[in-house]
Formats: C-alpha cells, structure tokens, sequence
C-alpha cells in the first residue's frame, strides 16, 4: 500500500532528524495543541527515537491514549496504516474501537488479519463481506494455533503491552489472561496477583514450550504448578515431567510419581542434587540402583 504521510507543520516539524528534544519531550508529555491523529502518529514514529528517554516516553504515552482522543483520532482519513496497525494491537480490547480500525481506508490487509483473529468482525472494503477467520458452522480453534518462537522483549508490540498492564484493573488482566497471546501471557504469568497468574496457565492458547518455561521457573503461585501437574497431555512431555520434579514448588507426591518415570541419567543427577528435597534424592538413589541391577 502505498502511502504519502499527511501532518500538520507543528506535527512535522517533531519528526525532522534534528528535531529538538526538548520539543519531543514536551509534546510527549502531553504539552501542546497537535490534534489527536497529529499526537498518535508523531507518537508512534518517537516510539522508535535514537533518545531512550523519547523513546520509552512515547511508547508509554501511545499505550495511554484516552479513549475519547483515540476514537477522534481514528476518524481522521489521514491516519498512516503503520499507525493504524499499532493501535489495533494496542486496542484490540475495545471492539468498537477496533471496528473502527478494521473499517479505516487505510487499514493494510495485515491489520485487518490481526483483528480478525482477536474475534473482531471485520468487513472487507472491497466486497462488502465478513470476514472472521472462519466458515459458518466452524469452532475457529485454529485460530489459537501460535508457534514456539520466543517473544522479542524488547519490541514495541511487547513493551507497549507491558506498560498497558501497568495500567490495567485485576478484572481487566483476568479477561485477557484467559485468551491473550503469547505477549501477554509471558507478562500476566508473572503478575503478583494469583488470580490473574493462575488464569493465564488455563489460557487454550498455552504451549508446551511456554509451560516448559513455567516449570522450571522460581514461580510463586502454587496454584499454576498444580494445574501443569494436573494435565495429561503436558506431562506426557518429558523435559515437563523432568522440570516439575526439579521444582521446589511442585507437590512432593506428584514429583515421587513423576520421579520414577526418569531415566537412568536424569536419575543419577537429581540423586547427587541438593538443591531438591532430600526425600526426592533418596528415592533418586533407589531408582538408579534398581535399574542397575536390572
């Protein structure tokens, strides 16, 4: 799509390379009189300023755009489809918003792609259609398919989702613990409140490598360990099994049970192991003697 960027001068004038910082400072700050499409696009471009204090300045402010400047902002017919496409994965939460984005002119395929997939119900501008990521009649499981690439931490989609948790009520993470991606999961998993930590492990979108990860972590929430112990299909893994059992937190029965369907070598290991319980490592050292003499 091809796209010719259209500012105020006062807006334009903040994105030229030698821009003052000043001037970006304030105007991220809230200071100013730019129009709110003028404020979220020069906000999204110093999002990815050479100043960190800019930087992490406007990321923090595009992910706290009041409701009101948002749905002014979207109604503009100038808005860059760049911008559009940060805001849908900022704001997908409010659907009126986000049918807003998917029905913008300028929103990019991708865009509408992404929103679609969050359950949002989009209409295409050329045919008129709905388009939901699914047929009639269909579950729409696939679309909780995710791969096992690792989440970039330091990206903008990352960064801006962990400055709106910042922000966000305990009922507002419960809601999107329970579907997020993986974005959110790896920042609501480690949320101090257990409601929403243990809401996140029952999330349908959860993978092995995630609860991999989970399990060999110092969590804190007993809970999630129980319910990672609890299913069938996770335990049948046996890096899982292998974590759970090296996990402090993890219910000493459950990892004797677990325990015992190790081999010889992860045995021996966790028998010369001390930092498990002591009752572990006993059992530890029957098992690989057994085996032995087997």
């Amino acid at each position: 799509m091809s796209f010719t960027l259209k500012l105020s001068v006062q807006a334009a004038t903040l994105l030229r390379p030698h821009a003052p910082r000043d001037e970006k400072l304030k105007m991220v700050a809230g200071e100013g009189d730019l129009s709110p499409a003028d404020r979220v696009t020069v906000l999204y471009f110093l999002a990815s300023d050479h100043d960190r204090e800019v930087r992490e300045g406007a990321r923090k402010a595009l992910a706290e755009i009041p409701e009101h400047d948002l749905r002014q902002a979207v109604s503009s017919p100038d808005l860059h489809p760049r911008v559009l496409n940060a805001l849908a994965r900022l704001y997908h939460r409010f659907h009126h918003l986000a049918e807003s984005l998917a029905t913008h002119p300028n929103c990019d395929d991708a865009t509408r792609d992404f929103l679609s997939g969050k359950g949002i119900v989009v209409f295409s501008p050329n045919s008129g259609n709905v388009s939901a990521h699914q047929e009639e009649g269909e579950t729409g499981e696939e679309d909780f398919a995710e791969t096992d690439e690792p989440v970039d931490e330091e990206s903008e989609a990352f960064r801006s989702k962990y400055q709106l948790a910042q922000t966000m009520g305990v009922a507002e993470k419960i809601k999107i613990a329970q579907t997020g991606d993986k974005e959110w999961r790896m920042i609501l998993i480690k949320d101090s409140n257990k409601l929403v930590s243990g809401t996140v492990i029952r999330n349908p979108r959860m993978t092995e490598s995630e609860v991999l990860t989970i399990a060999k972590s110092a969590i804190q929430n007993d809970e999630i360990l129980r319910v990672i112990c609890a299913n069938k299909e996770w335990v049948k893994n046996y890096q899982i099994r292998k974590a759970l059992v090296e996990n402090t937190k993890t219910p000493l029965p459950t990892s004797l049970r677990l325990l015992a369907t190790l081999g010889e070598k992860d045995l021996a290991h966790i028998a010369k192991s001390k930092n498990i319980s002591s009752v572990l490592s006993t059992q530890a050292k029957k098992l690989v003697m057994a085996k032995k003499k087997d």
